[in-house]
């Protein structure tokens, strides 16, 4: 295992792992206010075909560089909210910036 990071260093493409040590997808946002240093959760992508999940923050335990390891097993990935359907106030953006927030409002996003 990696050294701990904190959650304002968490990219766009970084493997998640459930509880289990599985890889279970990978982040494709990041929900909170960095000025604020409020971290609301991730959004991960764990398939091409299905909508993203949110996963809220206090379901996130150890962030390292590249990965991000939940409390939570891979089976409870399919019962959390689509995205779309999550209470999120701001969207960090990533390091695609503006194509990311665009990315974002095409796939049902506000």
């Amino acid at each position: 295992m990696g050294d701990p990071v904190a959650w304002t260093v968490i990219e766009h493409g970084w493997t998640v792992y459930d509880a289990d040590g599985n890889r279970v997808g990978a982040i494709d946002g990041i929900v909170g206010d960095r000025e604020a240093d409020i971290f609301d959760g991730i959004a991960i992508e764990d398939s091409a075909l299905g909508p993203n999940k949110y996963v809220p923050s206090e379901s996130v335990g150890r962030i390292e560089e590249n990965a991000v390891h939940l409390t939570i097993r891979g089976d409870r990935i399919a019962t959390l909210e689509d995205m779309r359907a999550a209470p999120v106030e701001e969207l960090v953006p990533g390091p695609q910036g503006g194509w990311q927030r665009l990315l974002w409002r095409l796939r049902g996003r506000p």
